[in-house]
């Protein structure tokens, strides 16, 4: 089996994640995404991130019943900052016949270089990568080995819709719908 895992804050979780998600068992040889909700990022703040289980609750709402996509707190019992390459080694040792890929924007790539033993990741795994409006090209002459999936994608990203709920902006249709009602029901994001 083959298990694309799609990291994320998901904070919160959009249609843009799904349709990325989705598009990956349509357009690349997975047989399911996980999508592996971060407690925390080290390139991010930590202040600006809603409770992980609230988090993990909207991303398994969103998912809804399909069932090759699954919503994962495994990085929620590992050491944090959450750094990608120690969430794959503990994959691989308790998960040692199954073969994983990562799957992220190519946006990702900006700072790829940065990431706790990048070149470990690029030689052992396979990586799947959708278009983020950047110049696909750079990235492709630095990563060669990275796989480019297209999506068309609408423009949305978790920070406007967090800011969109902070001004009291409607976002249905933004976040799947049990996602909003949560959030609403909660008061999410509001301050």
């Amino acid at each position: 089996m083959k298990i694309g895992l799609f990291f994320g804050s998901f904070n919160p979780i959009h249609v843009g994640h799904l349709i990325i998600a989705q598009g990956a068992l349509n357009e690349t040889d997975l047989d399911q995404v996980w999508m592996m909700v971060s407690p925390q990022n080290p390139h991010k703040e930590k202040k600006t991130l809603l409770n992980e289980y609230d988090r993990l609750r909207m991303v398994e709402l969103a998912i809804g019943d399909n069932p090759r996509i699954m919503a994962s707190n495994v990085e929620f019992t590992l050491p944090k900052p959450s750094y990608t390459i120690d969430t794959l080694r503990h994959l691989k040792k308790h998960y040692p016949n199954t073969q994983f890929a990562l799957i992220m924007g190519e946006d990702n790539l900006t700072n790829f270089h940065k990431w706790k033993d990048f070149e470990h990741i690029l030689a052992d795994y396979t990586i799947y990568c959708h278009p983020r409006n950047t110049d696909e090209n750079s990235f492709r002459d630095r990563y060669p080995q990275v796989n480019m999936f297209n999506l068309n994608l609408l423009d949305i990203s978790a920070t406007k819709i967090r800011e969109m709920v902070k001004a009291k902006k409607e976002i249905r249709y933004l976040v799947p719908d049990p996602v909003n009602q949560y959030i609403q029901k909660h008061g999410l994001y509001s301050q």
